[in-house]
């Protein structure tokens, strides 16, 4: 079920206690005039309500994934009738109190795996299958995706701080809109670069860049390291061919 801001800030019944934080926390977090979350394009989503919630339990647990599935379908089929800023914000109710960031990684790339399997939809022609091709991203039911990933366990790398695992969810077409007015859009991107380093307790990671680069990958941005440690082979590589079989 795809929840929106009012929804659940007016208490809509049957949402638990847990998702009602995670909801506070992530809010406080893009609306503090304090500490200013570095992706400008969120914060104005955030503020515009064009965001959508959904709230899951551990994704090692059965039928969670189908349940992600069912609602990254339902988002993408009604995410244009949202706003230009929209993005699904996924919660998800993990208790890893030793979990460290590698092990969130995994967890995020192990579930990133399944749900690929339970589109229902041919890749599109258009997307390279090779992860290591400048301009493959992440898509489900033929619509493109960049895939954000957050969790407790990243500290310096505060950007990519939750505590909740959560992943946010944004179409390409949201950012094409994005970069169509080149010139703000190079300004924001400035903008950006200069609250990551305030934000965060640590350097810029080497992995970020911009989609059509040929120095690109999209899939090295969808989970950062909380070092400098550059992301290694992408764990998404060999799902295209085993599909096919």
């Amino acid at each position: 079920m795809l929840y929106n801001r009012e929804e659940i800030e007016s208490e809509t019944p049957g949402l638990e206690d847990w998702q009602r934080d995670a909801f506070v926390r992530f809010s406080g977090k893009l609306s503090s005039g304090t500490d200013l979350f570095p992706c400008i394009p969120a914060t104005i989503g955030h503020k515009l309500h064009h965001f959508r919630y959904a709230f899951f339990n551990d994704p090692k647990q059965e039928g969670t994934l189908i349940k992600t599935a069912a609602a990254l379908k339902q988002y993408g089929r009604l995410s244009r009738d949202f706003g230009p800023y929209t993005s699904l914000i996924c919660f998800f109710n993990t208790d890893y109190p030793h979990y460290e960031t590698e092990d969130y990684r995994t967890l995020f790339w192990d579930a990133l795996q399944q749900l690929n399997r339970l589109d229902g939809a041919e890749w599109p022609e258009h997307i390279p299958k090779d992860p290591e091709h400048h301009l493959w991203e992440y898509c489900f039911e033929g619509e493109q995706y960049f895939m954000y990933c957050g969790t407790p366990a990243h500290q310096r790398r505060q950007t990519r701080h939750s505590p909740y695992f959560i992943w946010a969810i944004t179409p390409r077409w949201v950012l094409d809109r994005f970069n169509e007015a080149e010139e703000r859009a190079r300004k924001m991107k400035e903008s950006i670069r200069e609250r990551i380093q305030k934000y965060d307790s640590i350097s810029i990671h080497p992995d970020l860049n911009s989609y059509g680069s040929d120095e690109n990958f999209e899939w090295k941005q969808y989970f950062l390291s909380d070092d400098q440690q550059p992301a290694g082979k992408c764990p998404f590589a060999h799902l295209h061919p085993a599909k096919k079989e």
